[in-house]
């Protein structure tokens, strides 16, 4: 085996084998948890190619034509998704979570307010703290449990896009066009419990007071149009 700047080198098909089976393990994770997730389009290069004739998309996108209706938790299917290609792994959104998904700036803020409501004493209160996940482009997405539509102070904002039913986001640890998709807060850390939306939300208003206004260029997931 050689080595190159004090590490390993690995043959790209041994390398390649390791990102798959690293994709599948965590896809399972998320499946066991009842998160029904589908292969999205693999990164190659400059694009993600999901294998299907003449599909003009380079974007990250579902490698399943019909991923709404195959979306799944179950484990003998999902890793039978991932036997072959290192897909990358997408949520689907709107059965077990809804994720709200917001710019970095807005993002920070409302995490830091999370956690500070987490950290205050109260039995019973309500907790706006759950799992949060990151995209290298400055996208965070908030999970939170399903069915409450955006408020009127978020919707009509461009770079504020909630993921309902019919649509799905990038998860940990795929890798997009600028990097890998990471959890700013871990499932784990909260137990895989969701916050309620309402009170997230209610954090995101009232951020909002000190985020910059959106630019004419946002730059979001492509698995919704703009408002779920």
């Amino acid at each position: 085996m050689q080595w190159t700047a004090n590490r390993p080198f690995v043959p790209t098909h041994l390398a390649g084998r390791f990102d798959r089976l690293r994709l599948r393990r965590h896809a399972l994770r998320y499946a066991a948890l009842g998160w029904a997730v589908t292969p999205g389009a693999c990164l190659t290069g400059h694009r993600f190619a999901c294998g299907r004739p003449g599909c003009p998309i380079m974007a990250c996108h579902p490698a399943l034509e019909s991923w709404e209706d195959t979306a799944s938790a179950d484990p003998g299917l999902v890793s039978d998704w991932w036997r072959r290609r290192p897909y990358s792994v997408l949520l689907a959104t709107g059965g077990k979570f809804d994720a709200l998904e917001v710019p970095a700036a807005l993002g920070l803020r409302v995490l830091g307010a999370a956690r500070l409501q987490h950290s205050l004493p109260g039995a019973g209160r309500a907790d706006a703290l759950g799992p949060v996940a990151v995209t290298a482009a400055g996208r965070w997405m908030f999970l939170v449990r399903p069915g409450e539509p955006l408020r009127s102070e978020l919707d009509h904002r461009l770079d504020v896009v909630r993921h309902g039913r019919g649509s799905w986001i990038p998860a940990p640890p795929s890798r997009m066009l600028e990097g890998p998709v990471r959890w700013a807060v871990p499932p784990e850390r909260t137990q895989w419990r969701l916050p309620g939306p309402a009170l997230v939300q209610t954090l995101m208003v009232d951020a909002l007071g000190t985020t910059p206004a959106p630019r004419l260029t946002v730059p979001r997931q492509l698995s919704t149009t703009r408002r779920a």
